[in-house]
């Protein structure tokens, strides 16, 4: 039995917006055997412009049932049925939640009118329910009103049927079927087409503009992990409705994915990424002389043209680390300005002489070099012949790449020539830094 369903709603979100209007229709694939069919008091204001589109305003709904006067009545109506709608998340999303909140679990089986014609009428300009009615020659009477639209449908499903659609609603209904669950836009085929290997996958809008990147040990597994649940909240909803298309770029392994993945979201920014998107203010460890021959270490903005000792992410950690040092080596603190009180004559004559006070900022560089190693994490490649290579020189990731696997690198100039420079962050360093502790047979020292 089918329970083929149209709502009518405040807005629209379920979580934040209520149902003013619904009709069902149960339908035994022959023919209606029941229908039911009102007003719901959404318990809210009803907006201008959703009375402008269904004519349903506060005043109609003021001496309707409320939802939950009627959920013991729909849910019998609806759980031991197959929910039939056009877009069918919306509808179920909207249903299932206000049932929950008058205390049912709605658990019904779902099919998508929208879906269903897709597949048994490939190639029409729109599926959209006015438009998909108009190719068909399907008449729509009381257009944007439940019972108008549910009607409607009802005849569009009765058509499915009468060409051969049982055998698809019979694939799309069993267990494994993505078709119940898949945004809207997204086509199954997509989806089944995704490989089951590592990599960084990537959601399109109806522009093909790219609103979300991830990463994945298994691309197809993660992307439809995705939708499996229909969560009734704004953001959720507008994620969902937003994606037409997921791309991918296959990874050798999940240190790469997550690399790559990283670097995607600063460059492209997508819309529904939220972490890793703060922008980076990057400094870095500088030496220089003065004027008096007196070596000097400064943390400053990176520059672009000048070689850096060192480069953070943030400030705080460049400030700790140069203050260890001064510590450790008895540096001067003004002389590395971490004292930004103005330098004197008087300062002077109590320093070391220069080639002694330089002698312990070397000691002190010579320290800091030991501890900032220049490695290689190498991993089998996609491809037989080749081997993925992540670079860190000294402490700082510069790039990745695949290598021939017959090279046994030795430096890292043996390597740049094959190796793509990636943009270094905390992230990606300590993703790096803990893949090679826990993989120490796939660490190269250079």
């Amino acid at each position: 039995m089918y329970a083929i369903v149209d709502i009518e709603t405040t807005g629209g979100y379920a979580a934040a917006s209520n149902i003013t209007e619904i009709s069902v229709f149960i339908h035994d694939g022959t023919r209606v055997v029941k229908h039911f069919e009102t007003l719901i008091n959404p318990q809210q204001n009803i907006p201008r412009y959703i009375t402008a589109l269904t004519g349903i305003d506060n005043d109609m709904v003021s001496d309707a049932p409320s939802f939950d006067d009627i959920a013991d009545v729909l849910f019998d109506l609806l759980n031991e049925n197959i929910f039939v709608a056009h877009n069918v998340n919306f509808d179920y999303s909207f249903v299932k939640h206000q049932l929950k909140h008058s205390g049912y679990e709605l658990t019904a089986k779902k099919l998508c009118t929208v879906r269903l014609g897709r597949k048994i009428f490939p190639g029409l300009a729109s599926y959209s329910l006015g438009n998909i009615c108009r190719s068909l020659n399907i008449n729509i009477e009381n257009r944007h009103r439940a019972g108008g639209d549910a009607k409607a449908t009802v005849k569009l499903f009765e058509y499915y049927l009468a060409n051969n659609g049982e055998l698809h609603i019979n694939e799309m209904l069993k267990k494994l079927s993505k078709d119940q669950w898949l945004p809207l836009h997204l086509d199954k085929a997509e989806i089944d087409k995704l490989p089951l290997k590592p990599g960084v996958y990537y959601f399109h809008n109806s522009k093909d503009k790219i609103v979300y990147v991830g990463k994945a040990i298994n691309i197809r597994k993660r992307v439809s992990s995705h939708f499996t649940h229909n969560d009734p909240d704004r953001k959720r909803q507008n994620f969902l409705r937003n994606i037409h298309k997921v791309t991918y770029r296959e990874c050798a392994n999940e240190l790469e994915a997550l690399v790559l993945e990283s670097t995607e979201i600063k460059r492209i920014w997508p819309l529904y990424n939220r972490s890793q998107k703060q922008p980076l203010q990057k400094y870095a460890l500088y030496l220089f002389e003065d004027a008096r021959g007196y070596m000097r270490l400064a943390i400053d903005k990176k520059k672009k043209n000048l070689p850096a000792l060192y480069v953070f992410n943030l400030l705080h950690e460049g400030l700790v680390m140069l203050k260890k040092i001064v510590e450790e080596f008895e540096l001067n603190e003004k002389l590395c300005f971490l004292d930004k009180t103005a330098f004197t004559k008087t300062d002077y004559e109590f320093l070391e002489a220069p080639a002694i006070y330089n002698g312990k900022v070397k000691r002190a560089l010579e320290a800091l070099n030991e501890q900032l190693p220049t490695f290689a994490v190498m991993d089998e490649g996609i491809k037989a012949e080749e081997n993925l290579c992540l670079l860190i020189e000294r402490g700082s990731f510069w790039g990745m790449g695949y290598i021939p696997k017959k090279l046994k690198p030795t430096s890292p100039v043996e390597l740049k020539d094959y190796l793509n420079p990636y943009a270094d962050n905390d992230y990606i360093r300590n993703s790096i830094y803990s893949f090679a502790e826990a993989n120490p047979h796939k660490k190269i020292l250079l």
